[in-house]
């Protein structure tokens, strides 16, 4: 940090050097000896501003749009396969604390993004709330009893995060430590209807068959367990704020598998339910809602109050602007697969995003996760670009 002072009404520059390992939001005043003679004044330390990402969010004047990339970067990682390769099930990676904390930190140290997110998945409460379930590399969420019944739904127990997932409080905790207001550190829930199609469907789909025959032939079973996981994820966005997570993020990837007036049966109303109540104890603490393909639904993502809607690549950035309004914050939209083309094809895509952004309410990320085989100079590239932008 390079500050200007006066001395003897000369100017001149002087390097200030903090201790790294202060955690204090105000760092004590140090004394200056003037070796042009006469005296200093002690300079003002001005309290450790709060992270870039959440100065946007809140519509705070930002010198550039802050930039991290969803769904764990490090998970594609040259270090993150040499985890792999020791601890090869994904549920022992995502539910021991050391390594959660040491994956999530990959990018971080690596890359610097504004936000650090928590390595873990949507699915990580279903254990919780007694609906077995493994990720098996290759084939992805394996769900051992999907559930098709009343009695079925009957058996789900609501998620207490405390006794379930302590290893997600203990992970957050030690994140904001180690990045200590430098970034964000953001928490992620599945959405209700998102989390009932892997729990229904048994998994993964194409093309959603038993998830709507329910939702279509027996709509007071789907909504029973729409709300078991609208209470349980609430409570699970609440523990992550409670335990350091400065923003949260929910996941309703297919939710816009369902037609506009489904949505509005099956979906919004639960998302809505999951912000007004964690905006009862949490008023301060931004919700990011993403929906992969929503270009049909963006109008109706606001309804859910959410702070911030984050849009894939298949919407223009400015259209999406111009539909959402301009007080919405927005986060993405650059094609994944941007990331495969050339150093000079990245830039250009990164300055379209963010002209059609316009100034401040924009968190500059991908349109989705970072796809497998992505050059990780492209990656390190991407975030050179993004941070080296000013408005």
């Amino acid at each position: 940090m390079s500050c200007t002072y006066t001395c003897n009404s000369t100017p001149f520059s002087l390097a200030l050097s903090l201790a790294s390992s202060t955690r204090s939001r105000f760092a004590s005043k140090p004394r200056f000896q003037c070796s042009l003679g006469g005296t200093v004044a002690e300079p003002k330390i001005a309290p450790v501003t709060e992270p870039l990402l959440l100065n946007a969010v809140r519509g705070e004047d930002v010198e550039r749009p802050p930039v991290w990339l969803m769904r764990q970067a490090g998970r594609y990682m040259k270090s993150y396969q040499i985890i792999c390769e020791k601890y090869p099930s994904f549920r022992e990676r995502s539910e021991n604390v050391d390594l959660v904390v040491e994956i999530s930190l990959q990018p971080w140290n690596v890359f610097k993004p504004d936000g650090v997110i928590l390595f873990s998945d949507i699915l990580t409460p279903l254990a919780g709330m007694n609906v077995p379930f493994d990720i098996v590399k290759g084939k992805g969420p394996v769900i051992f009893n999907p559930l098709g019944t009343a009695a079925d739904v009957d058996q789900v127990r609501e998620f207490v995060p405390e006794e379930s997932v302590p290893y997600v409080g203990e992970a957050l905790t030690i994140l904001r430590k180690e990045v200590d207001n430098k970034a964000a550190v953001l928490g992620f829930v599945g959405a209700p209807f998102t989390l009932a199609s892997y729990v229904v469907e048994g998994g993964s789909s194409k093309h959603f068959s038993k998830i709507k025959r329910l939702a279509f032939s027996q709509p007071k079973v789907l909504h029973a367990l729409l709300q078991k996981f609208t209470t349980s994820m609430a409570k699970y966005i609440q523990y992550q704020a409670d335990n350091g997570a400065q923003a949260v993020q929910i996941f309703d990837s297919w939710a816009t598998e369902l037609s506009p007036v489904d949505f509005e049966e099956f979906s919004l109303p639960y998302l809505k339910q999951i912000v007004d109540t964690v905006k009862q104890t949490h008023p301060d603490l931004p919700l990011i809602l993403y929906a992969s393909g929503s270009g049909g639904l963006l109008e109706r993502l606001v309804l859910t109050g959410v702070d911030v809607v984050s849009l894939d690549w298949t919407v223009d950035m400015a259209e999406g602007r111009r539909r959402l309004g301009s007080n919405i914050p927005v986060q993405g939209n650059v094609d994944p697969g941007v990331l495969f083309g050339s150093k000079d094809f990245i830039t250009a895509r990164i300055n379209d995003t963010v002209k059609k952004a316009g100034r401040g309410r924009h968190i500059l990320n991908l349109g989705h996760g970072i796809v497998v085989g992505t050059p990780e100079e492209n990656v390190a590239h991407f975030f050179e670009v993004a941070k080296g932008l000013r408005y």
